[in-house]
């Protein structure tokens, strides 16, 4: 009795409708479903990231041009919250003082969401932070 020649890649003893090979397509899918779970975890971490550095930066910036305006440190309390948000990493995008003798600095600064999402950049999409400083409105006095 000679046997009859086996299909190459066909399996002789699986059911007709089998489903061989789904377990490898089914772990393929939960990689790629993992690998875009992690990407988006990333980008929330990093656009988090750069926004409290951005407000880190801001803070700083307007404490410095409040003490500036107010005669506590030299220069002029722009160009002061410039040079401190630079120092910081941050651009300044607008430096506003009001109050009586201008002593209240407003200050805004950007910072870009780094290099994960720099493809961002060219659509303008950037970390914001805002602080307002100077000195209070009226004299602290303690409760009770």
């Amino acid at each position: 009795m000679v046997a009859e020649p086996r299909p190459v890649g066909v399996c002789v003893r699986c059911p007709a409708g089998s489903e061989r090979g789904s377990g490898t397509l089914l772990v393929v899918g939960l990689v790629a479903g993992l690998a875009f779970c992690l990407v988006v975890v990333l980008s929330v971490s990093a656009v988090a990231t750069a926004a409290g550095r951005a407000a880190s930066a801001a803070d700083l910036a307007a404490l410095a041009a409040a003490d500036a305006a107010r005669g506590l440190a030299p220069g002029e309390p722009c160009t002061v919250a410039a040079q401190t948000a630079a120092r910081n990493g941050a651009g300044l995008a607008q430096c506003h003082r009001s109050g009586t003798g201008g002593v209240v600095v407003d200050v805004r600064t950007n910072i870009p969401l780094g290099p994960g999402l720099s493809w961002l950049a060219p659509l303008g999409v950037e970390a914001t932070g805002r602080s307002r400083a100077g000195p209070p409105t009226t004299a602290w006095t303690p409760p009770g």
